[in-house]
């Protein structure tokens, strides 16, 4: 009885980490820049992308699993099977629209799957807490958050929410239109609206900061340079900075950094 219970919960939680995963994967599965950029995209960017998202996926198991577990081996199972999820999705939505076909060369197929799979994969992990119903989710009081926890949610949450917009060519002409003066502000409200989302959102160890001024110095510079970082990082991966003098660089990456920004800041929201 306990087996034929265990086994129906299993099922459930890899239902809701396909629903997950489908989901968190749409816009990027219907964006034309994202199927051009997994045939053209340096194998060696891609690989590397692979090679840094597949532990960031196996992390985000520990905090938000798509179903209840109890110790590390079944997280890392569970972070196996989220991201061979985000592959089956991929694979099979991407030939679903026609995006890929099992006639074309191997390595196309591949680089167009294996570029959607990781985002994918990540909503496969957060699929419990945003499908599931109350009580049923894996969050933080199975694994509460140290505070390096909570900066390795905000990496998760800047990349997730970078990736959706960083494909497209809107990010450079946006930097291209921009003047000085536009960039500076914009660093200044990405700043403000981090900051008010964090200290709102009650990140852990809030109760020991001394008002607004500690938990700008904890959490609001730290979330914002990692943004910065999360968006030069896609920035490149994707190719968007080919040819770019290094003062379009930076204000491309600062576009770049309001919406990663956002993601860092509701990560805790998310997961």
């Amino acid at each position: 009885m306990a087996e034929a219970l265990a086994e129906s919960g299993y099922a459930q939680g890899l239902g809701r980490a396909f629903g997950g995963a489908l989901i968190f994967s749409f816009p990027l599965l219907m964006t034309m820049e994202m199927w051009e950029l997994g045939l053209n995209m340096s194998r060696l960017r891609l690989a590397l992308f692979l090679a840094l998202g597949c532990p960031l996926v196996l992390g985000l198991v520990f905090y938000a699993g798509f179903r209840k577990v109890d110790g590390r081996t079944d997280d890392l199972l569970d972070g196996l099977a989220a991201l061979t999820v985000g592959f089956v999705v991929s694979a099979s939505m991407l030939c679903l629209l026609g995006v890929i076909d099992i006639q074309d060369p191997f390595h196309l197929n591949v680089g167009k799957v294996a570029l959607q799979a990781i985002p994918a994969a990540m909503g496969a992990v957060l699929a419990r807490k945003q499908l599931a119903g109350t009580g049923s989710g894996k969050g933080e009081d199975d694994h509460p958050a140290s505070y390096r926890g909570e900066l390795f949610l905000m990496v998760a949450g800047a990349l997730f929410l970078a990736f959706n917009v960083a494909p497209t060519e809107e990010m450079v002409l946006i930097a291209y239109l921009m003047e000085p003066l536009h960039s500076v502000a914009l660093v200044v409200i990405s700043l403000l609206l981090l900051h008010l989302l964090v200290f709102r959102l009650g990140f852990a160890g809030e109760e020991a900061h001394e008002g607004h001024l500690r938990a700008f110095w904890d959490f609001t510079l730290p979330g914002f340079g990692i943004a910065l970082l999360i968006s030069l990082y896609v920035l490149w991966t994707f190719g968007r900075l080919d040819g770019l003098a290094p003062a379009e660089i930076v204000s491309t990456m600062i576009v770049l950094g309001l919406p990663a920004s956002f993601g860092a800041a509701l990560a805790r929201l998310v997961v």
